[in-house]
């Protein structure tokens, strides 16, 4: 089992070996060409969120992670271009091992590369995003990389009741997530057995909103 450090001396030990890129925890599954589908208000404007898990791996801190595309649309503009690698360790639980991002103009000019970030480069380490049993409180790193991603989350409900879209669930989990670099903000996310997220919603800070509405396979 991985070892944690806490606040400035946060450095997870790992073995690559102890990882795989297939991804089956029941809360956050990455089951490969399926995308989630997401509508919402983010910054004012209609959004369109994809959730893309592809076949496709990347070798990160020699761990080989699985490559999930997130697309944020703003106004049916692409907005944000996002590519995440996930992996799962022998216990079932999903870490984060960066993200390469991208902020695009009104032309799909790149104007912003910032949260991106590959642990074991400049200090960047992988952080926990989906514990296999999840408990109640318990804080967690998603990411860390001082002064660029700093995503904290923690359960507050393993039996939340959730509307969206795609249908109603009442055993939904709910966390909330949080980040020094954004202190005046939190969000709350809502993940479904053998879905993984349906919801987020902002309960501090600017009013935005994602809802899923269609799951393609």
């Amino acid at each position: 089992m991985p070892v944690f450090g806490t606040g400035s001396r946060y450095h997870p030990r790992f073995a690559p070996k102890d990882f795989t890129p297939n991804v089956t925890n029941a809360w956050f599954p990455l089951k490969i060409g399926r995308t989630l589908v997401s509508t919402g208000i983010k910054d004012g404007r209609k959004a369109i969120n994809l959730f893309v898990t592809t076949s496709r791996t990347k070798v990160v801190a020699g761990v080989r992670t699985r490559v999930v595309e997130d697309r944020l649309y703003l106004n049916n503009v692409l907005h944000e271009r996002t590519s995440d690698y996930y992996a799962q360790d022998r216990c079932g639980n999903v870490w984060y091992f960066g993200e390469d991002t991208a902020e695009l103009d009104s032309r799909g000019r790149v104007v912003s590369t910032e949260g991106s970030f590959h642990a074991g480069v400049k200090g960047a380490q992988p952080g926990v995003f989906m514990q296999a049993q999840p408990q109640l409180g318990r804080k967690f790193r998603q990411e860390w990389y001082r002064g660029h991603a700093e995503d904290v989350f923690w359960v507050l409900n393993r039996r939340a009741s959730v509307t969206v879209p795609f249908g109603t669930f009442r055993s939904a989990l709910r966390t909330a997530e949080t980040t020094a670099l954004e202190p005046a903000v939190l969000d709350n996310k809502y993940y479904v057995k053998g879905i993984g997220q349906v919801a987020e919603l902002s309960m501090k800070g600017p009013r935005e909103s994602l809802r899923l509405v269609e799951i393609i396979s």
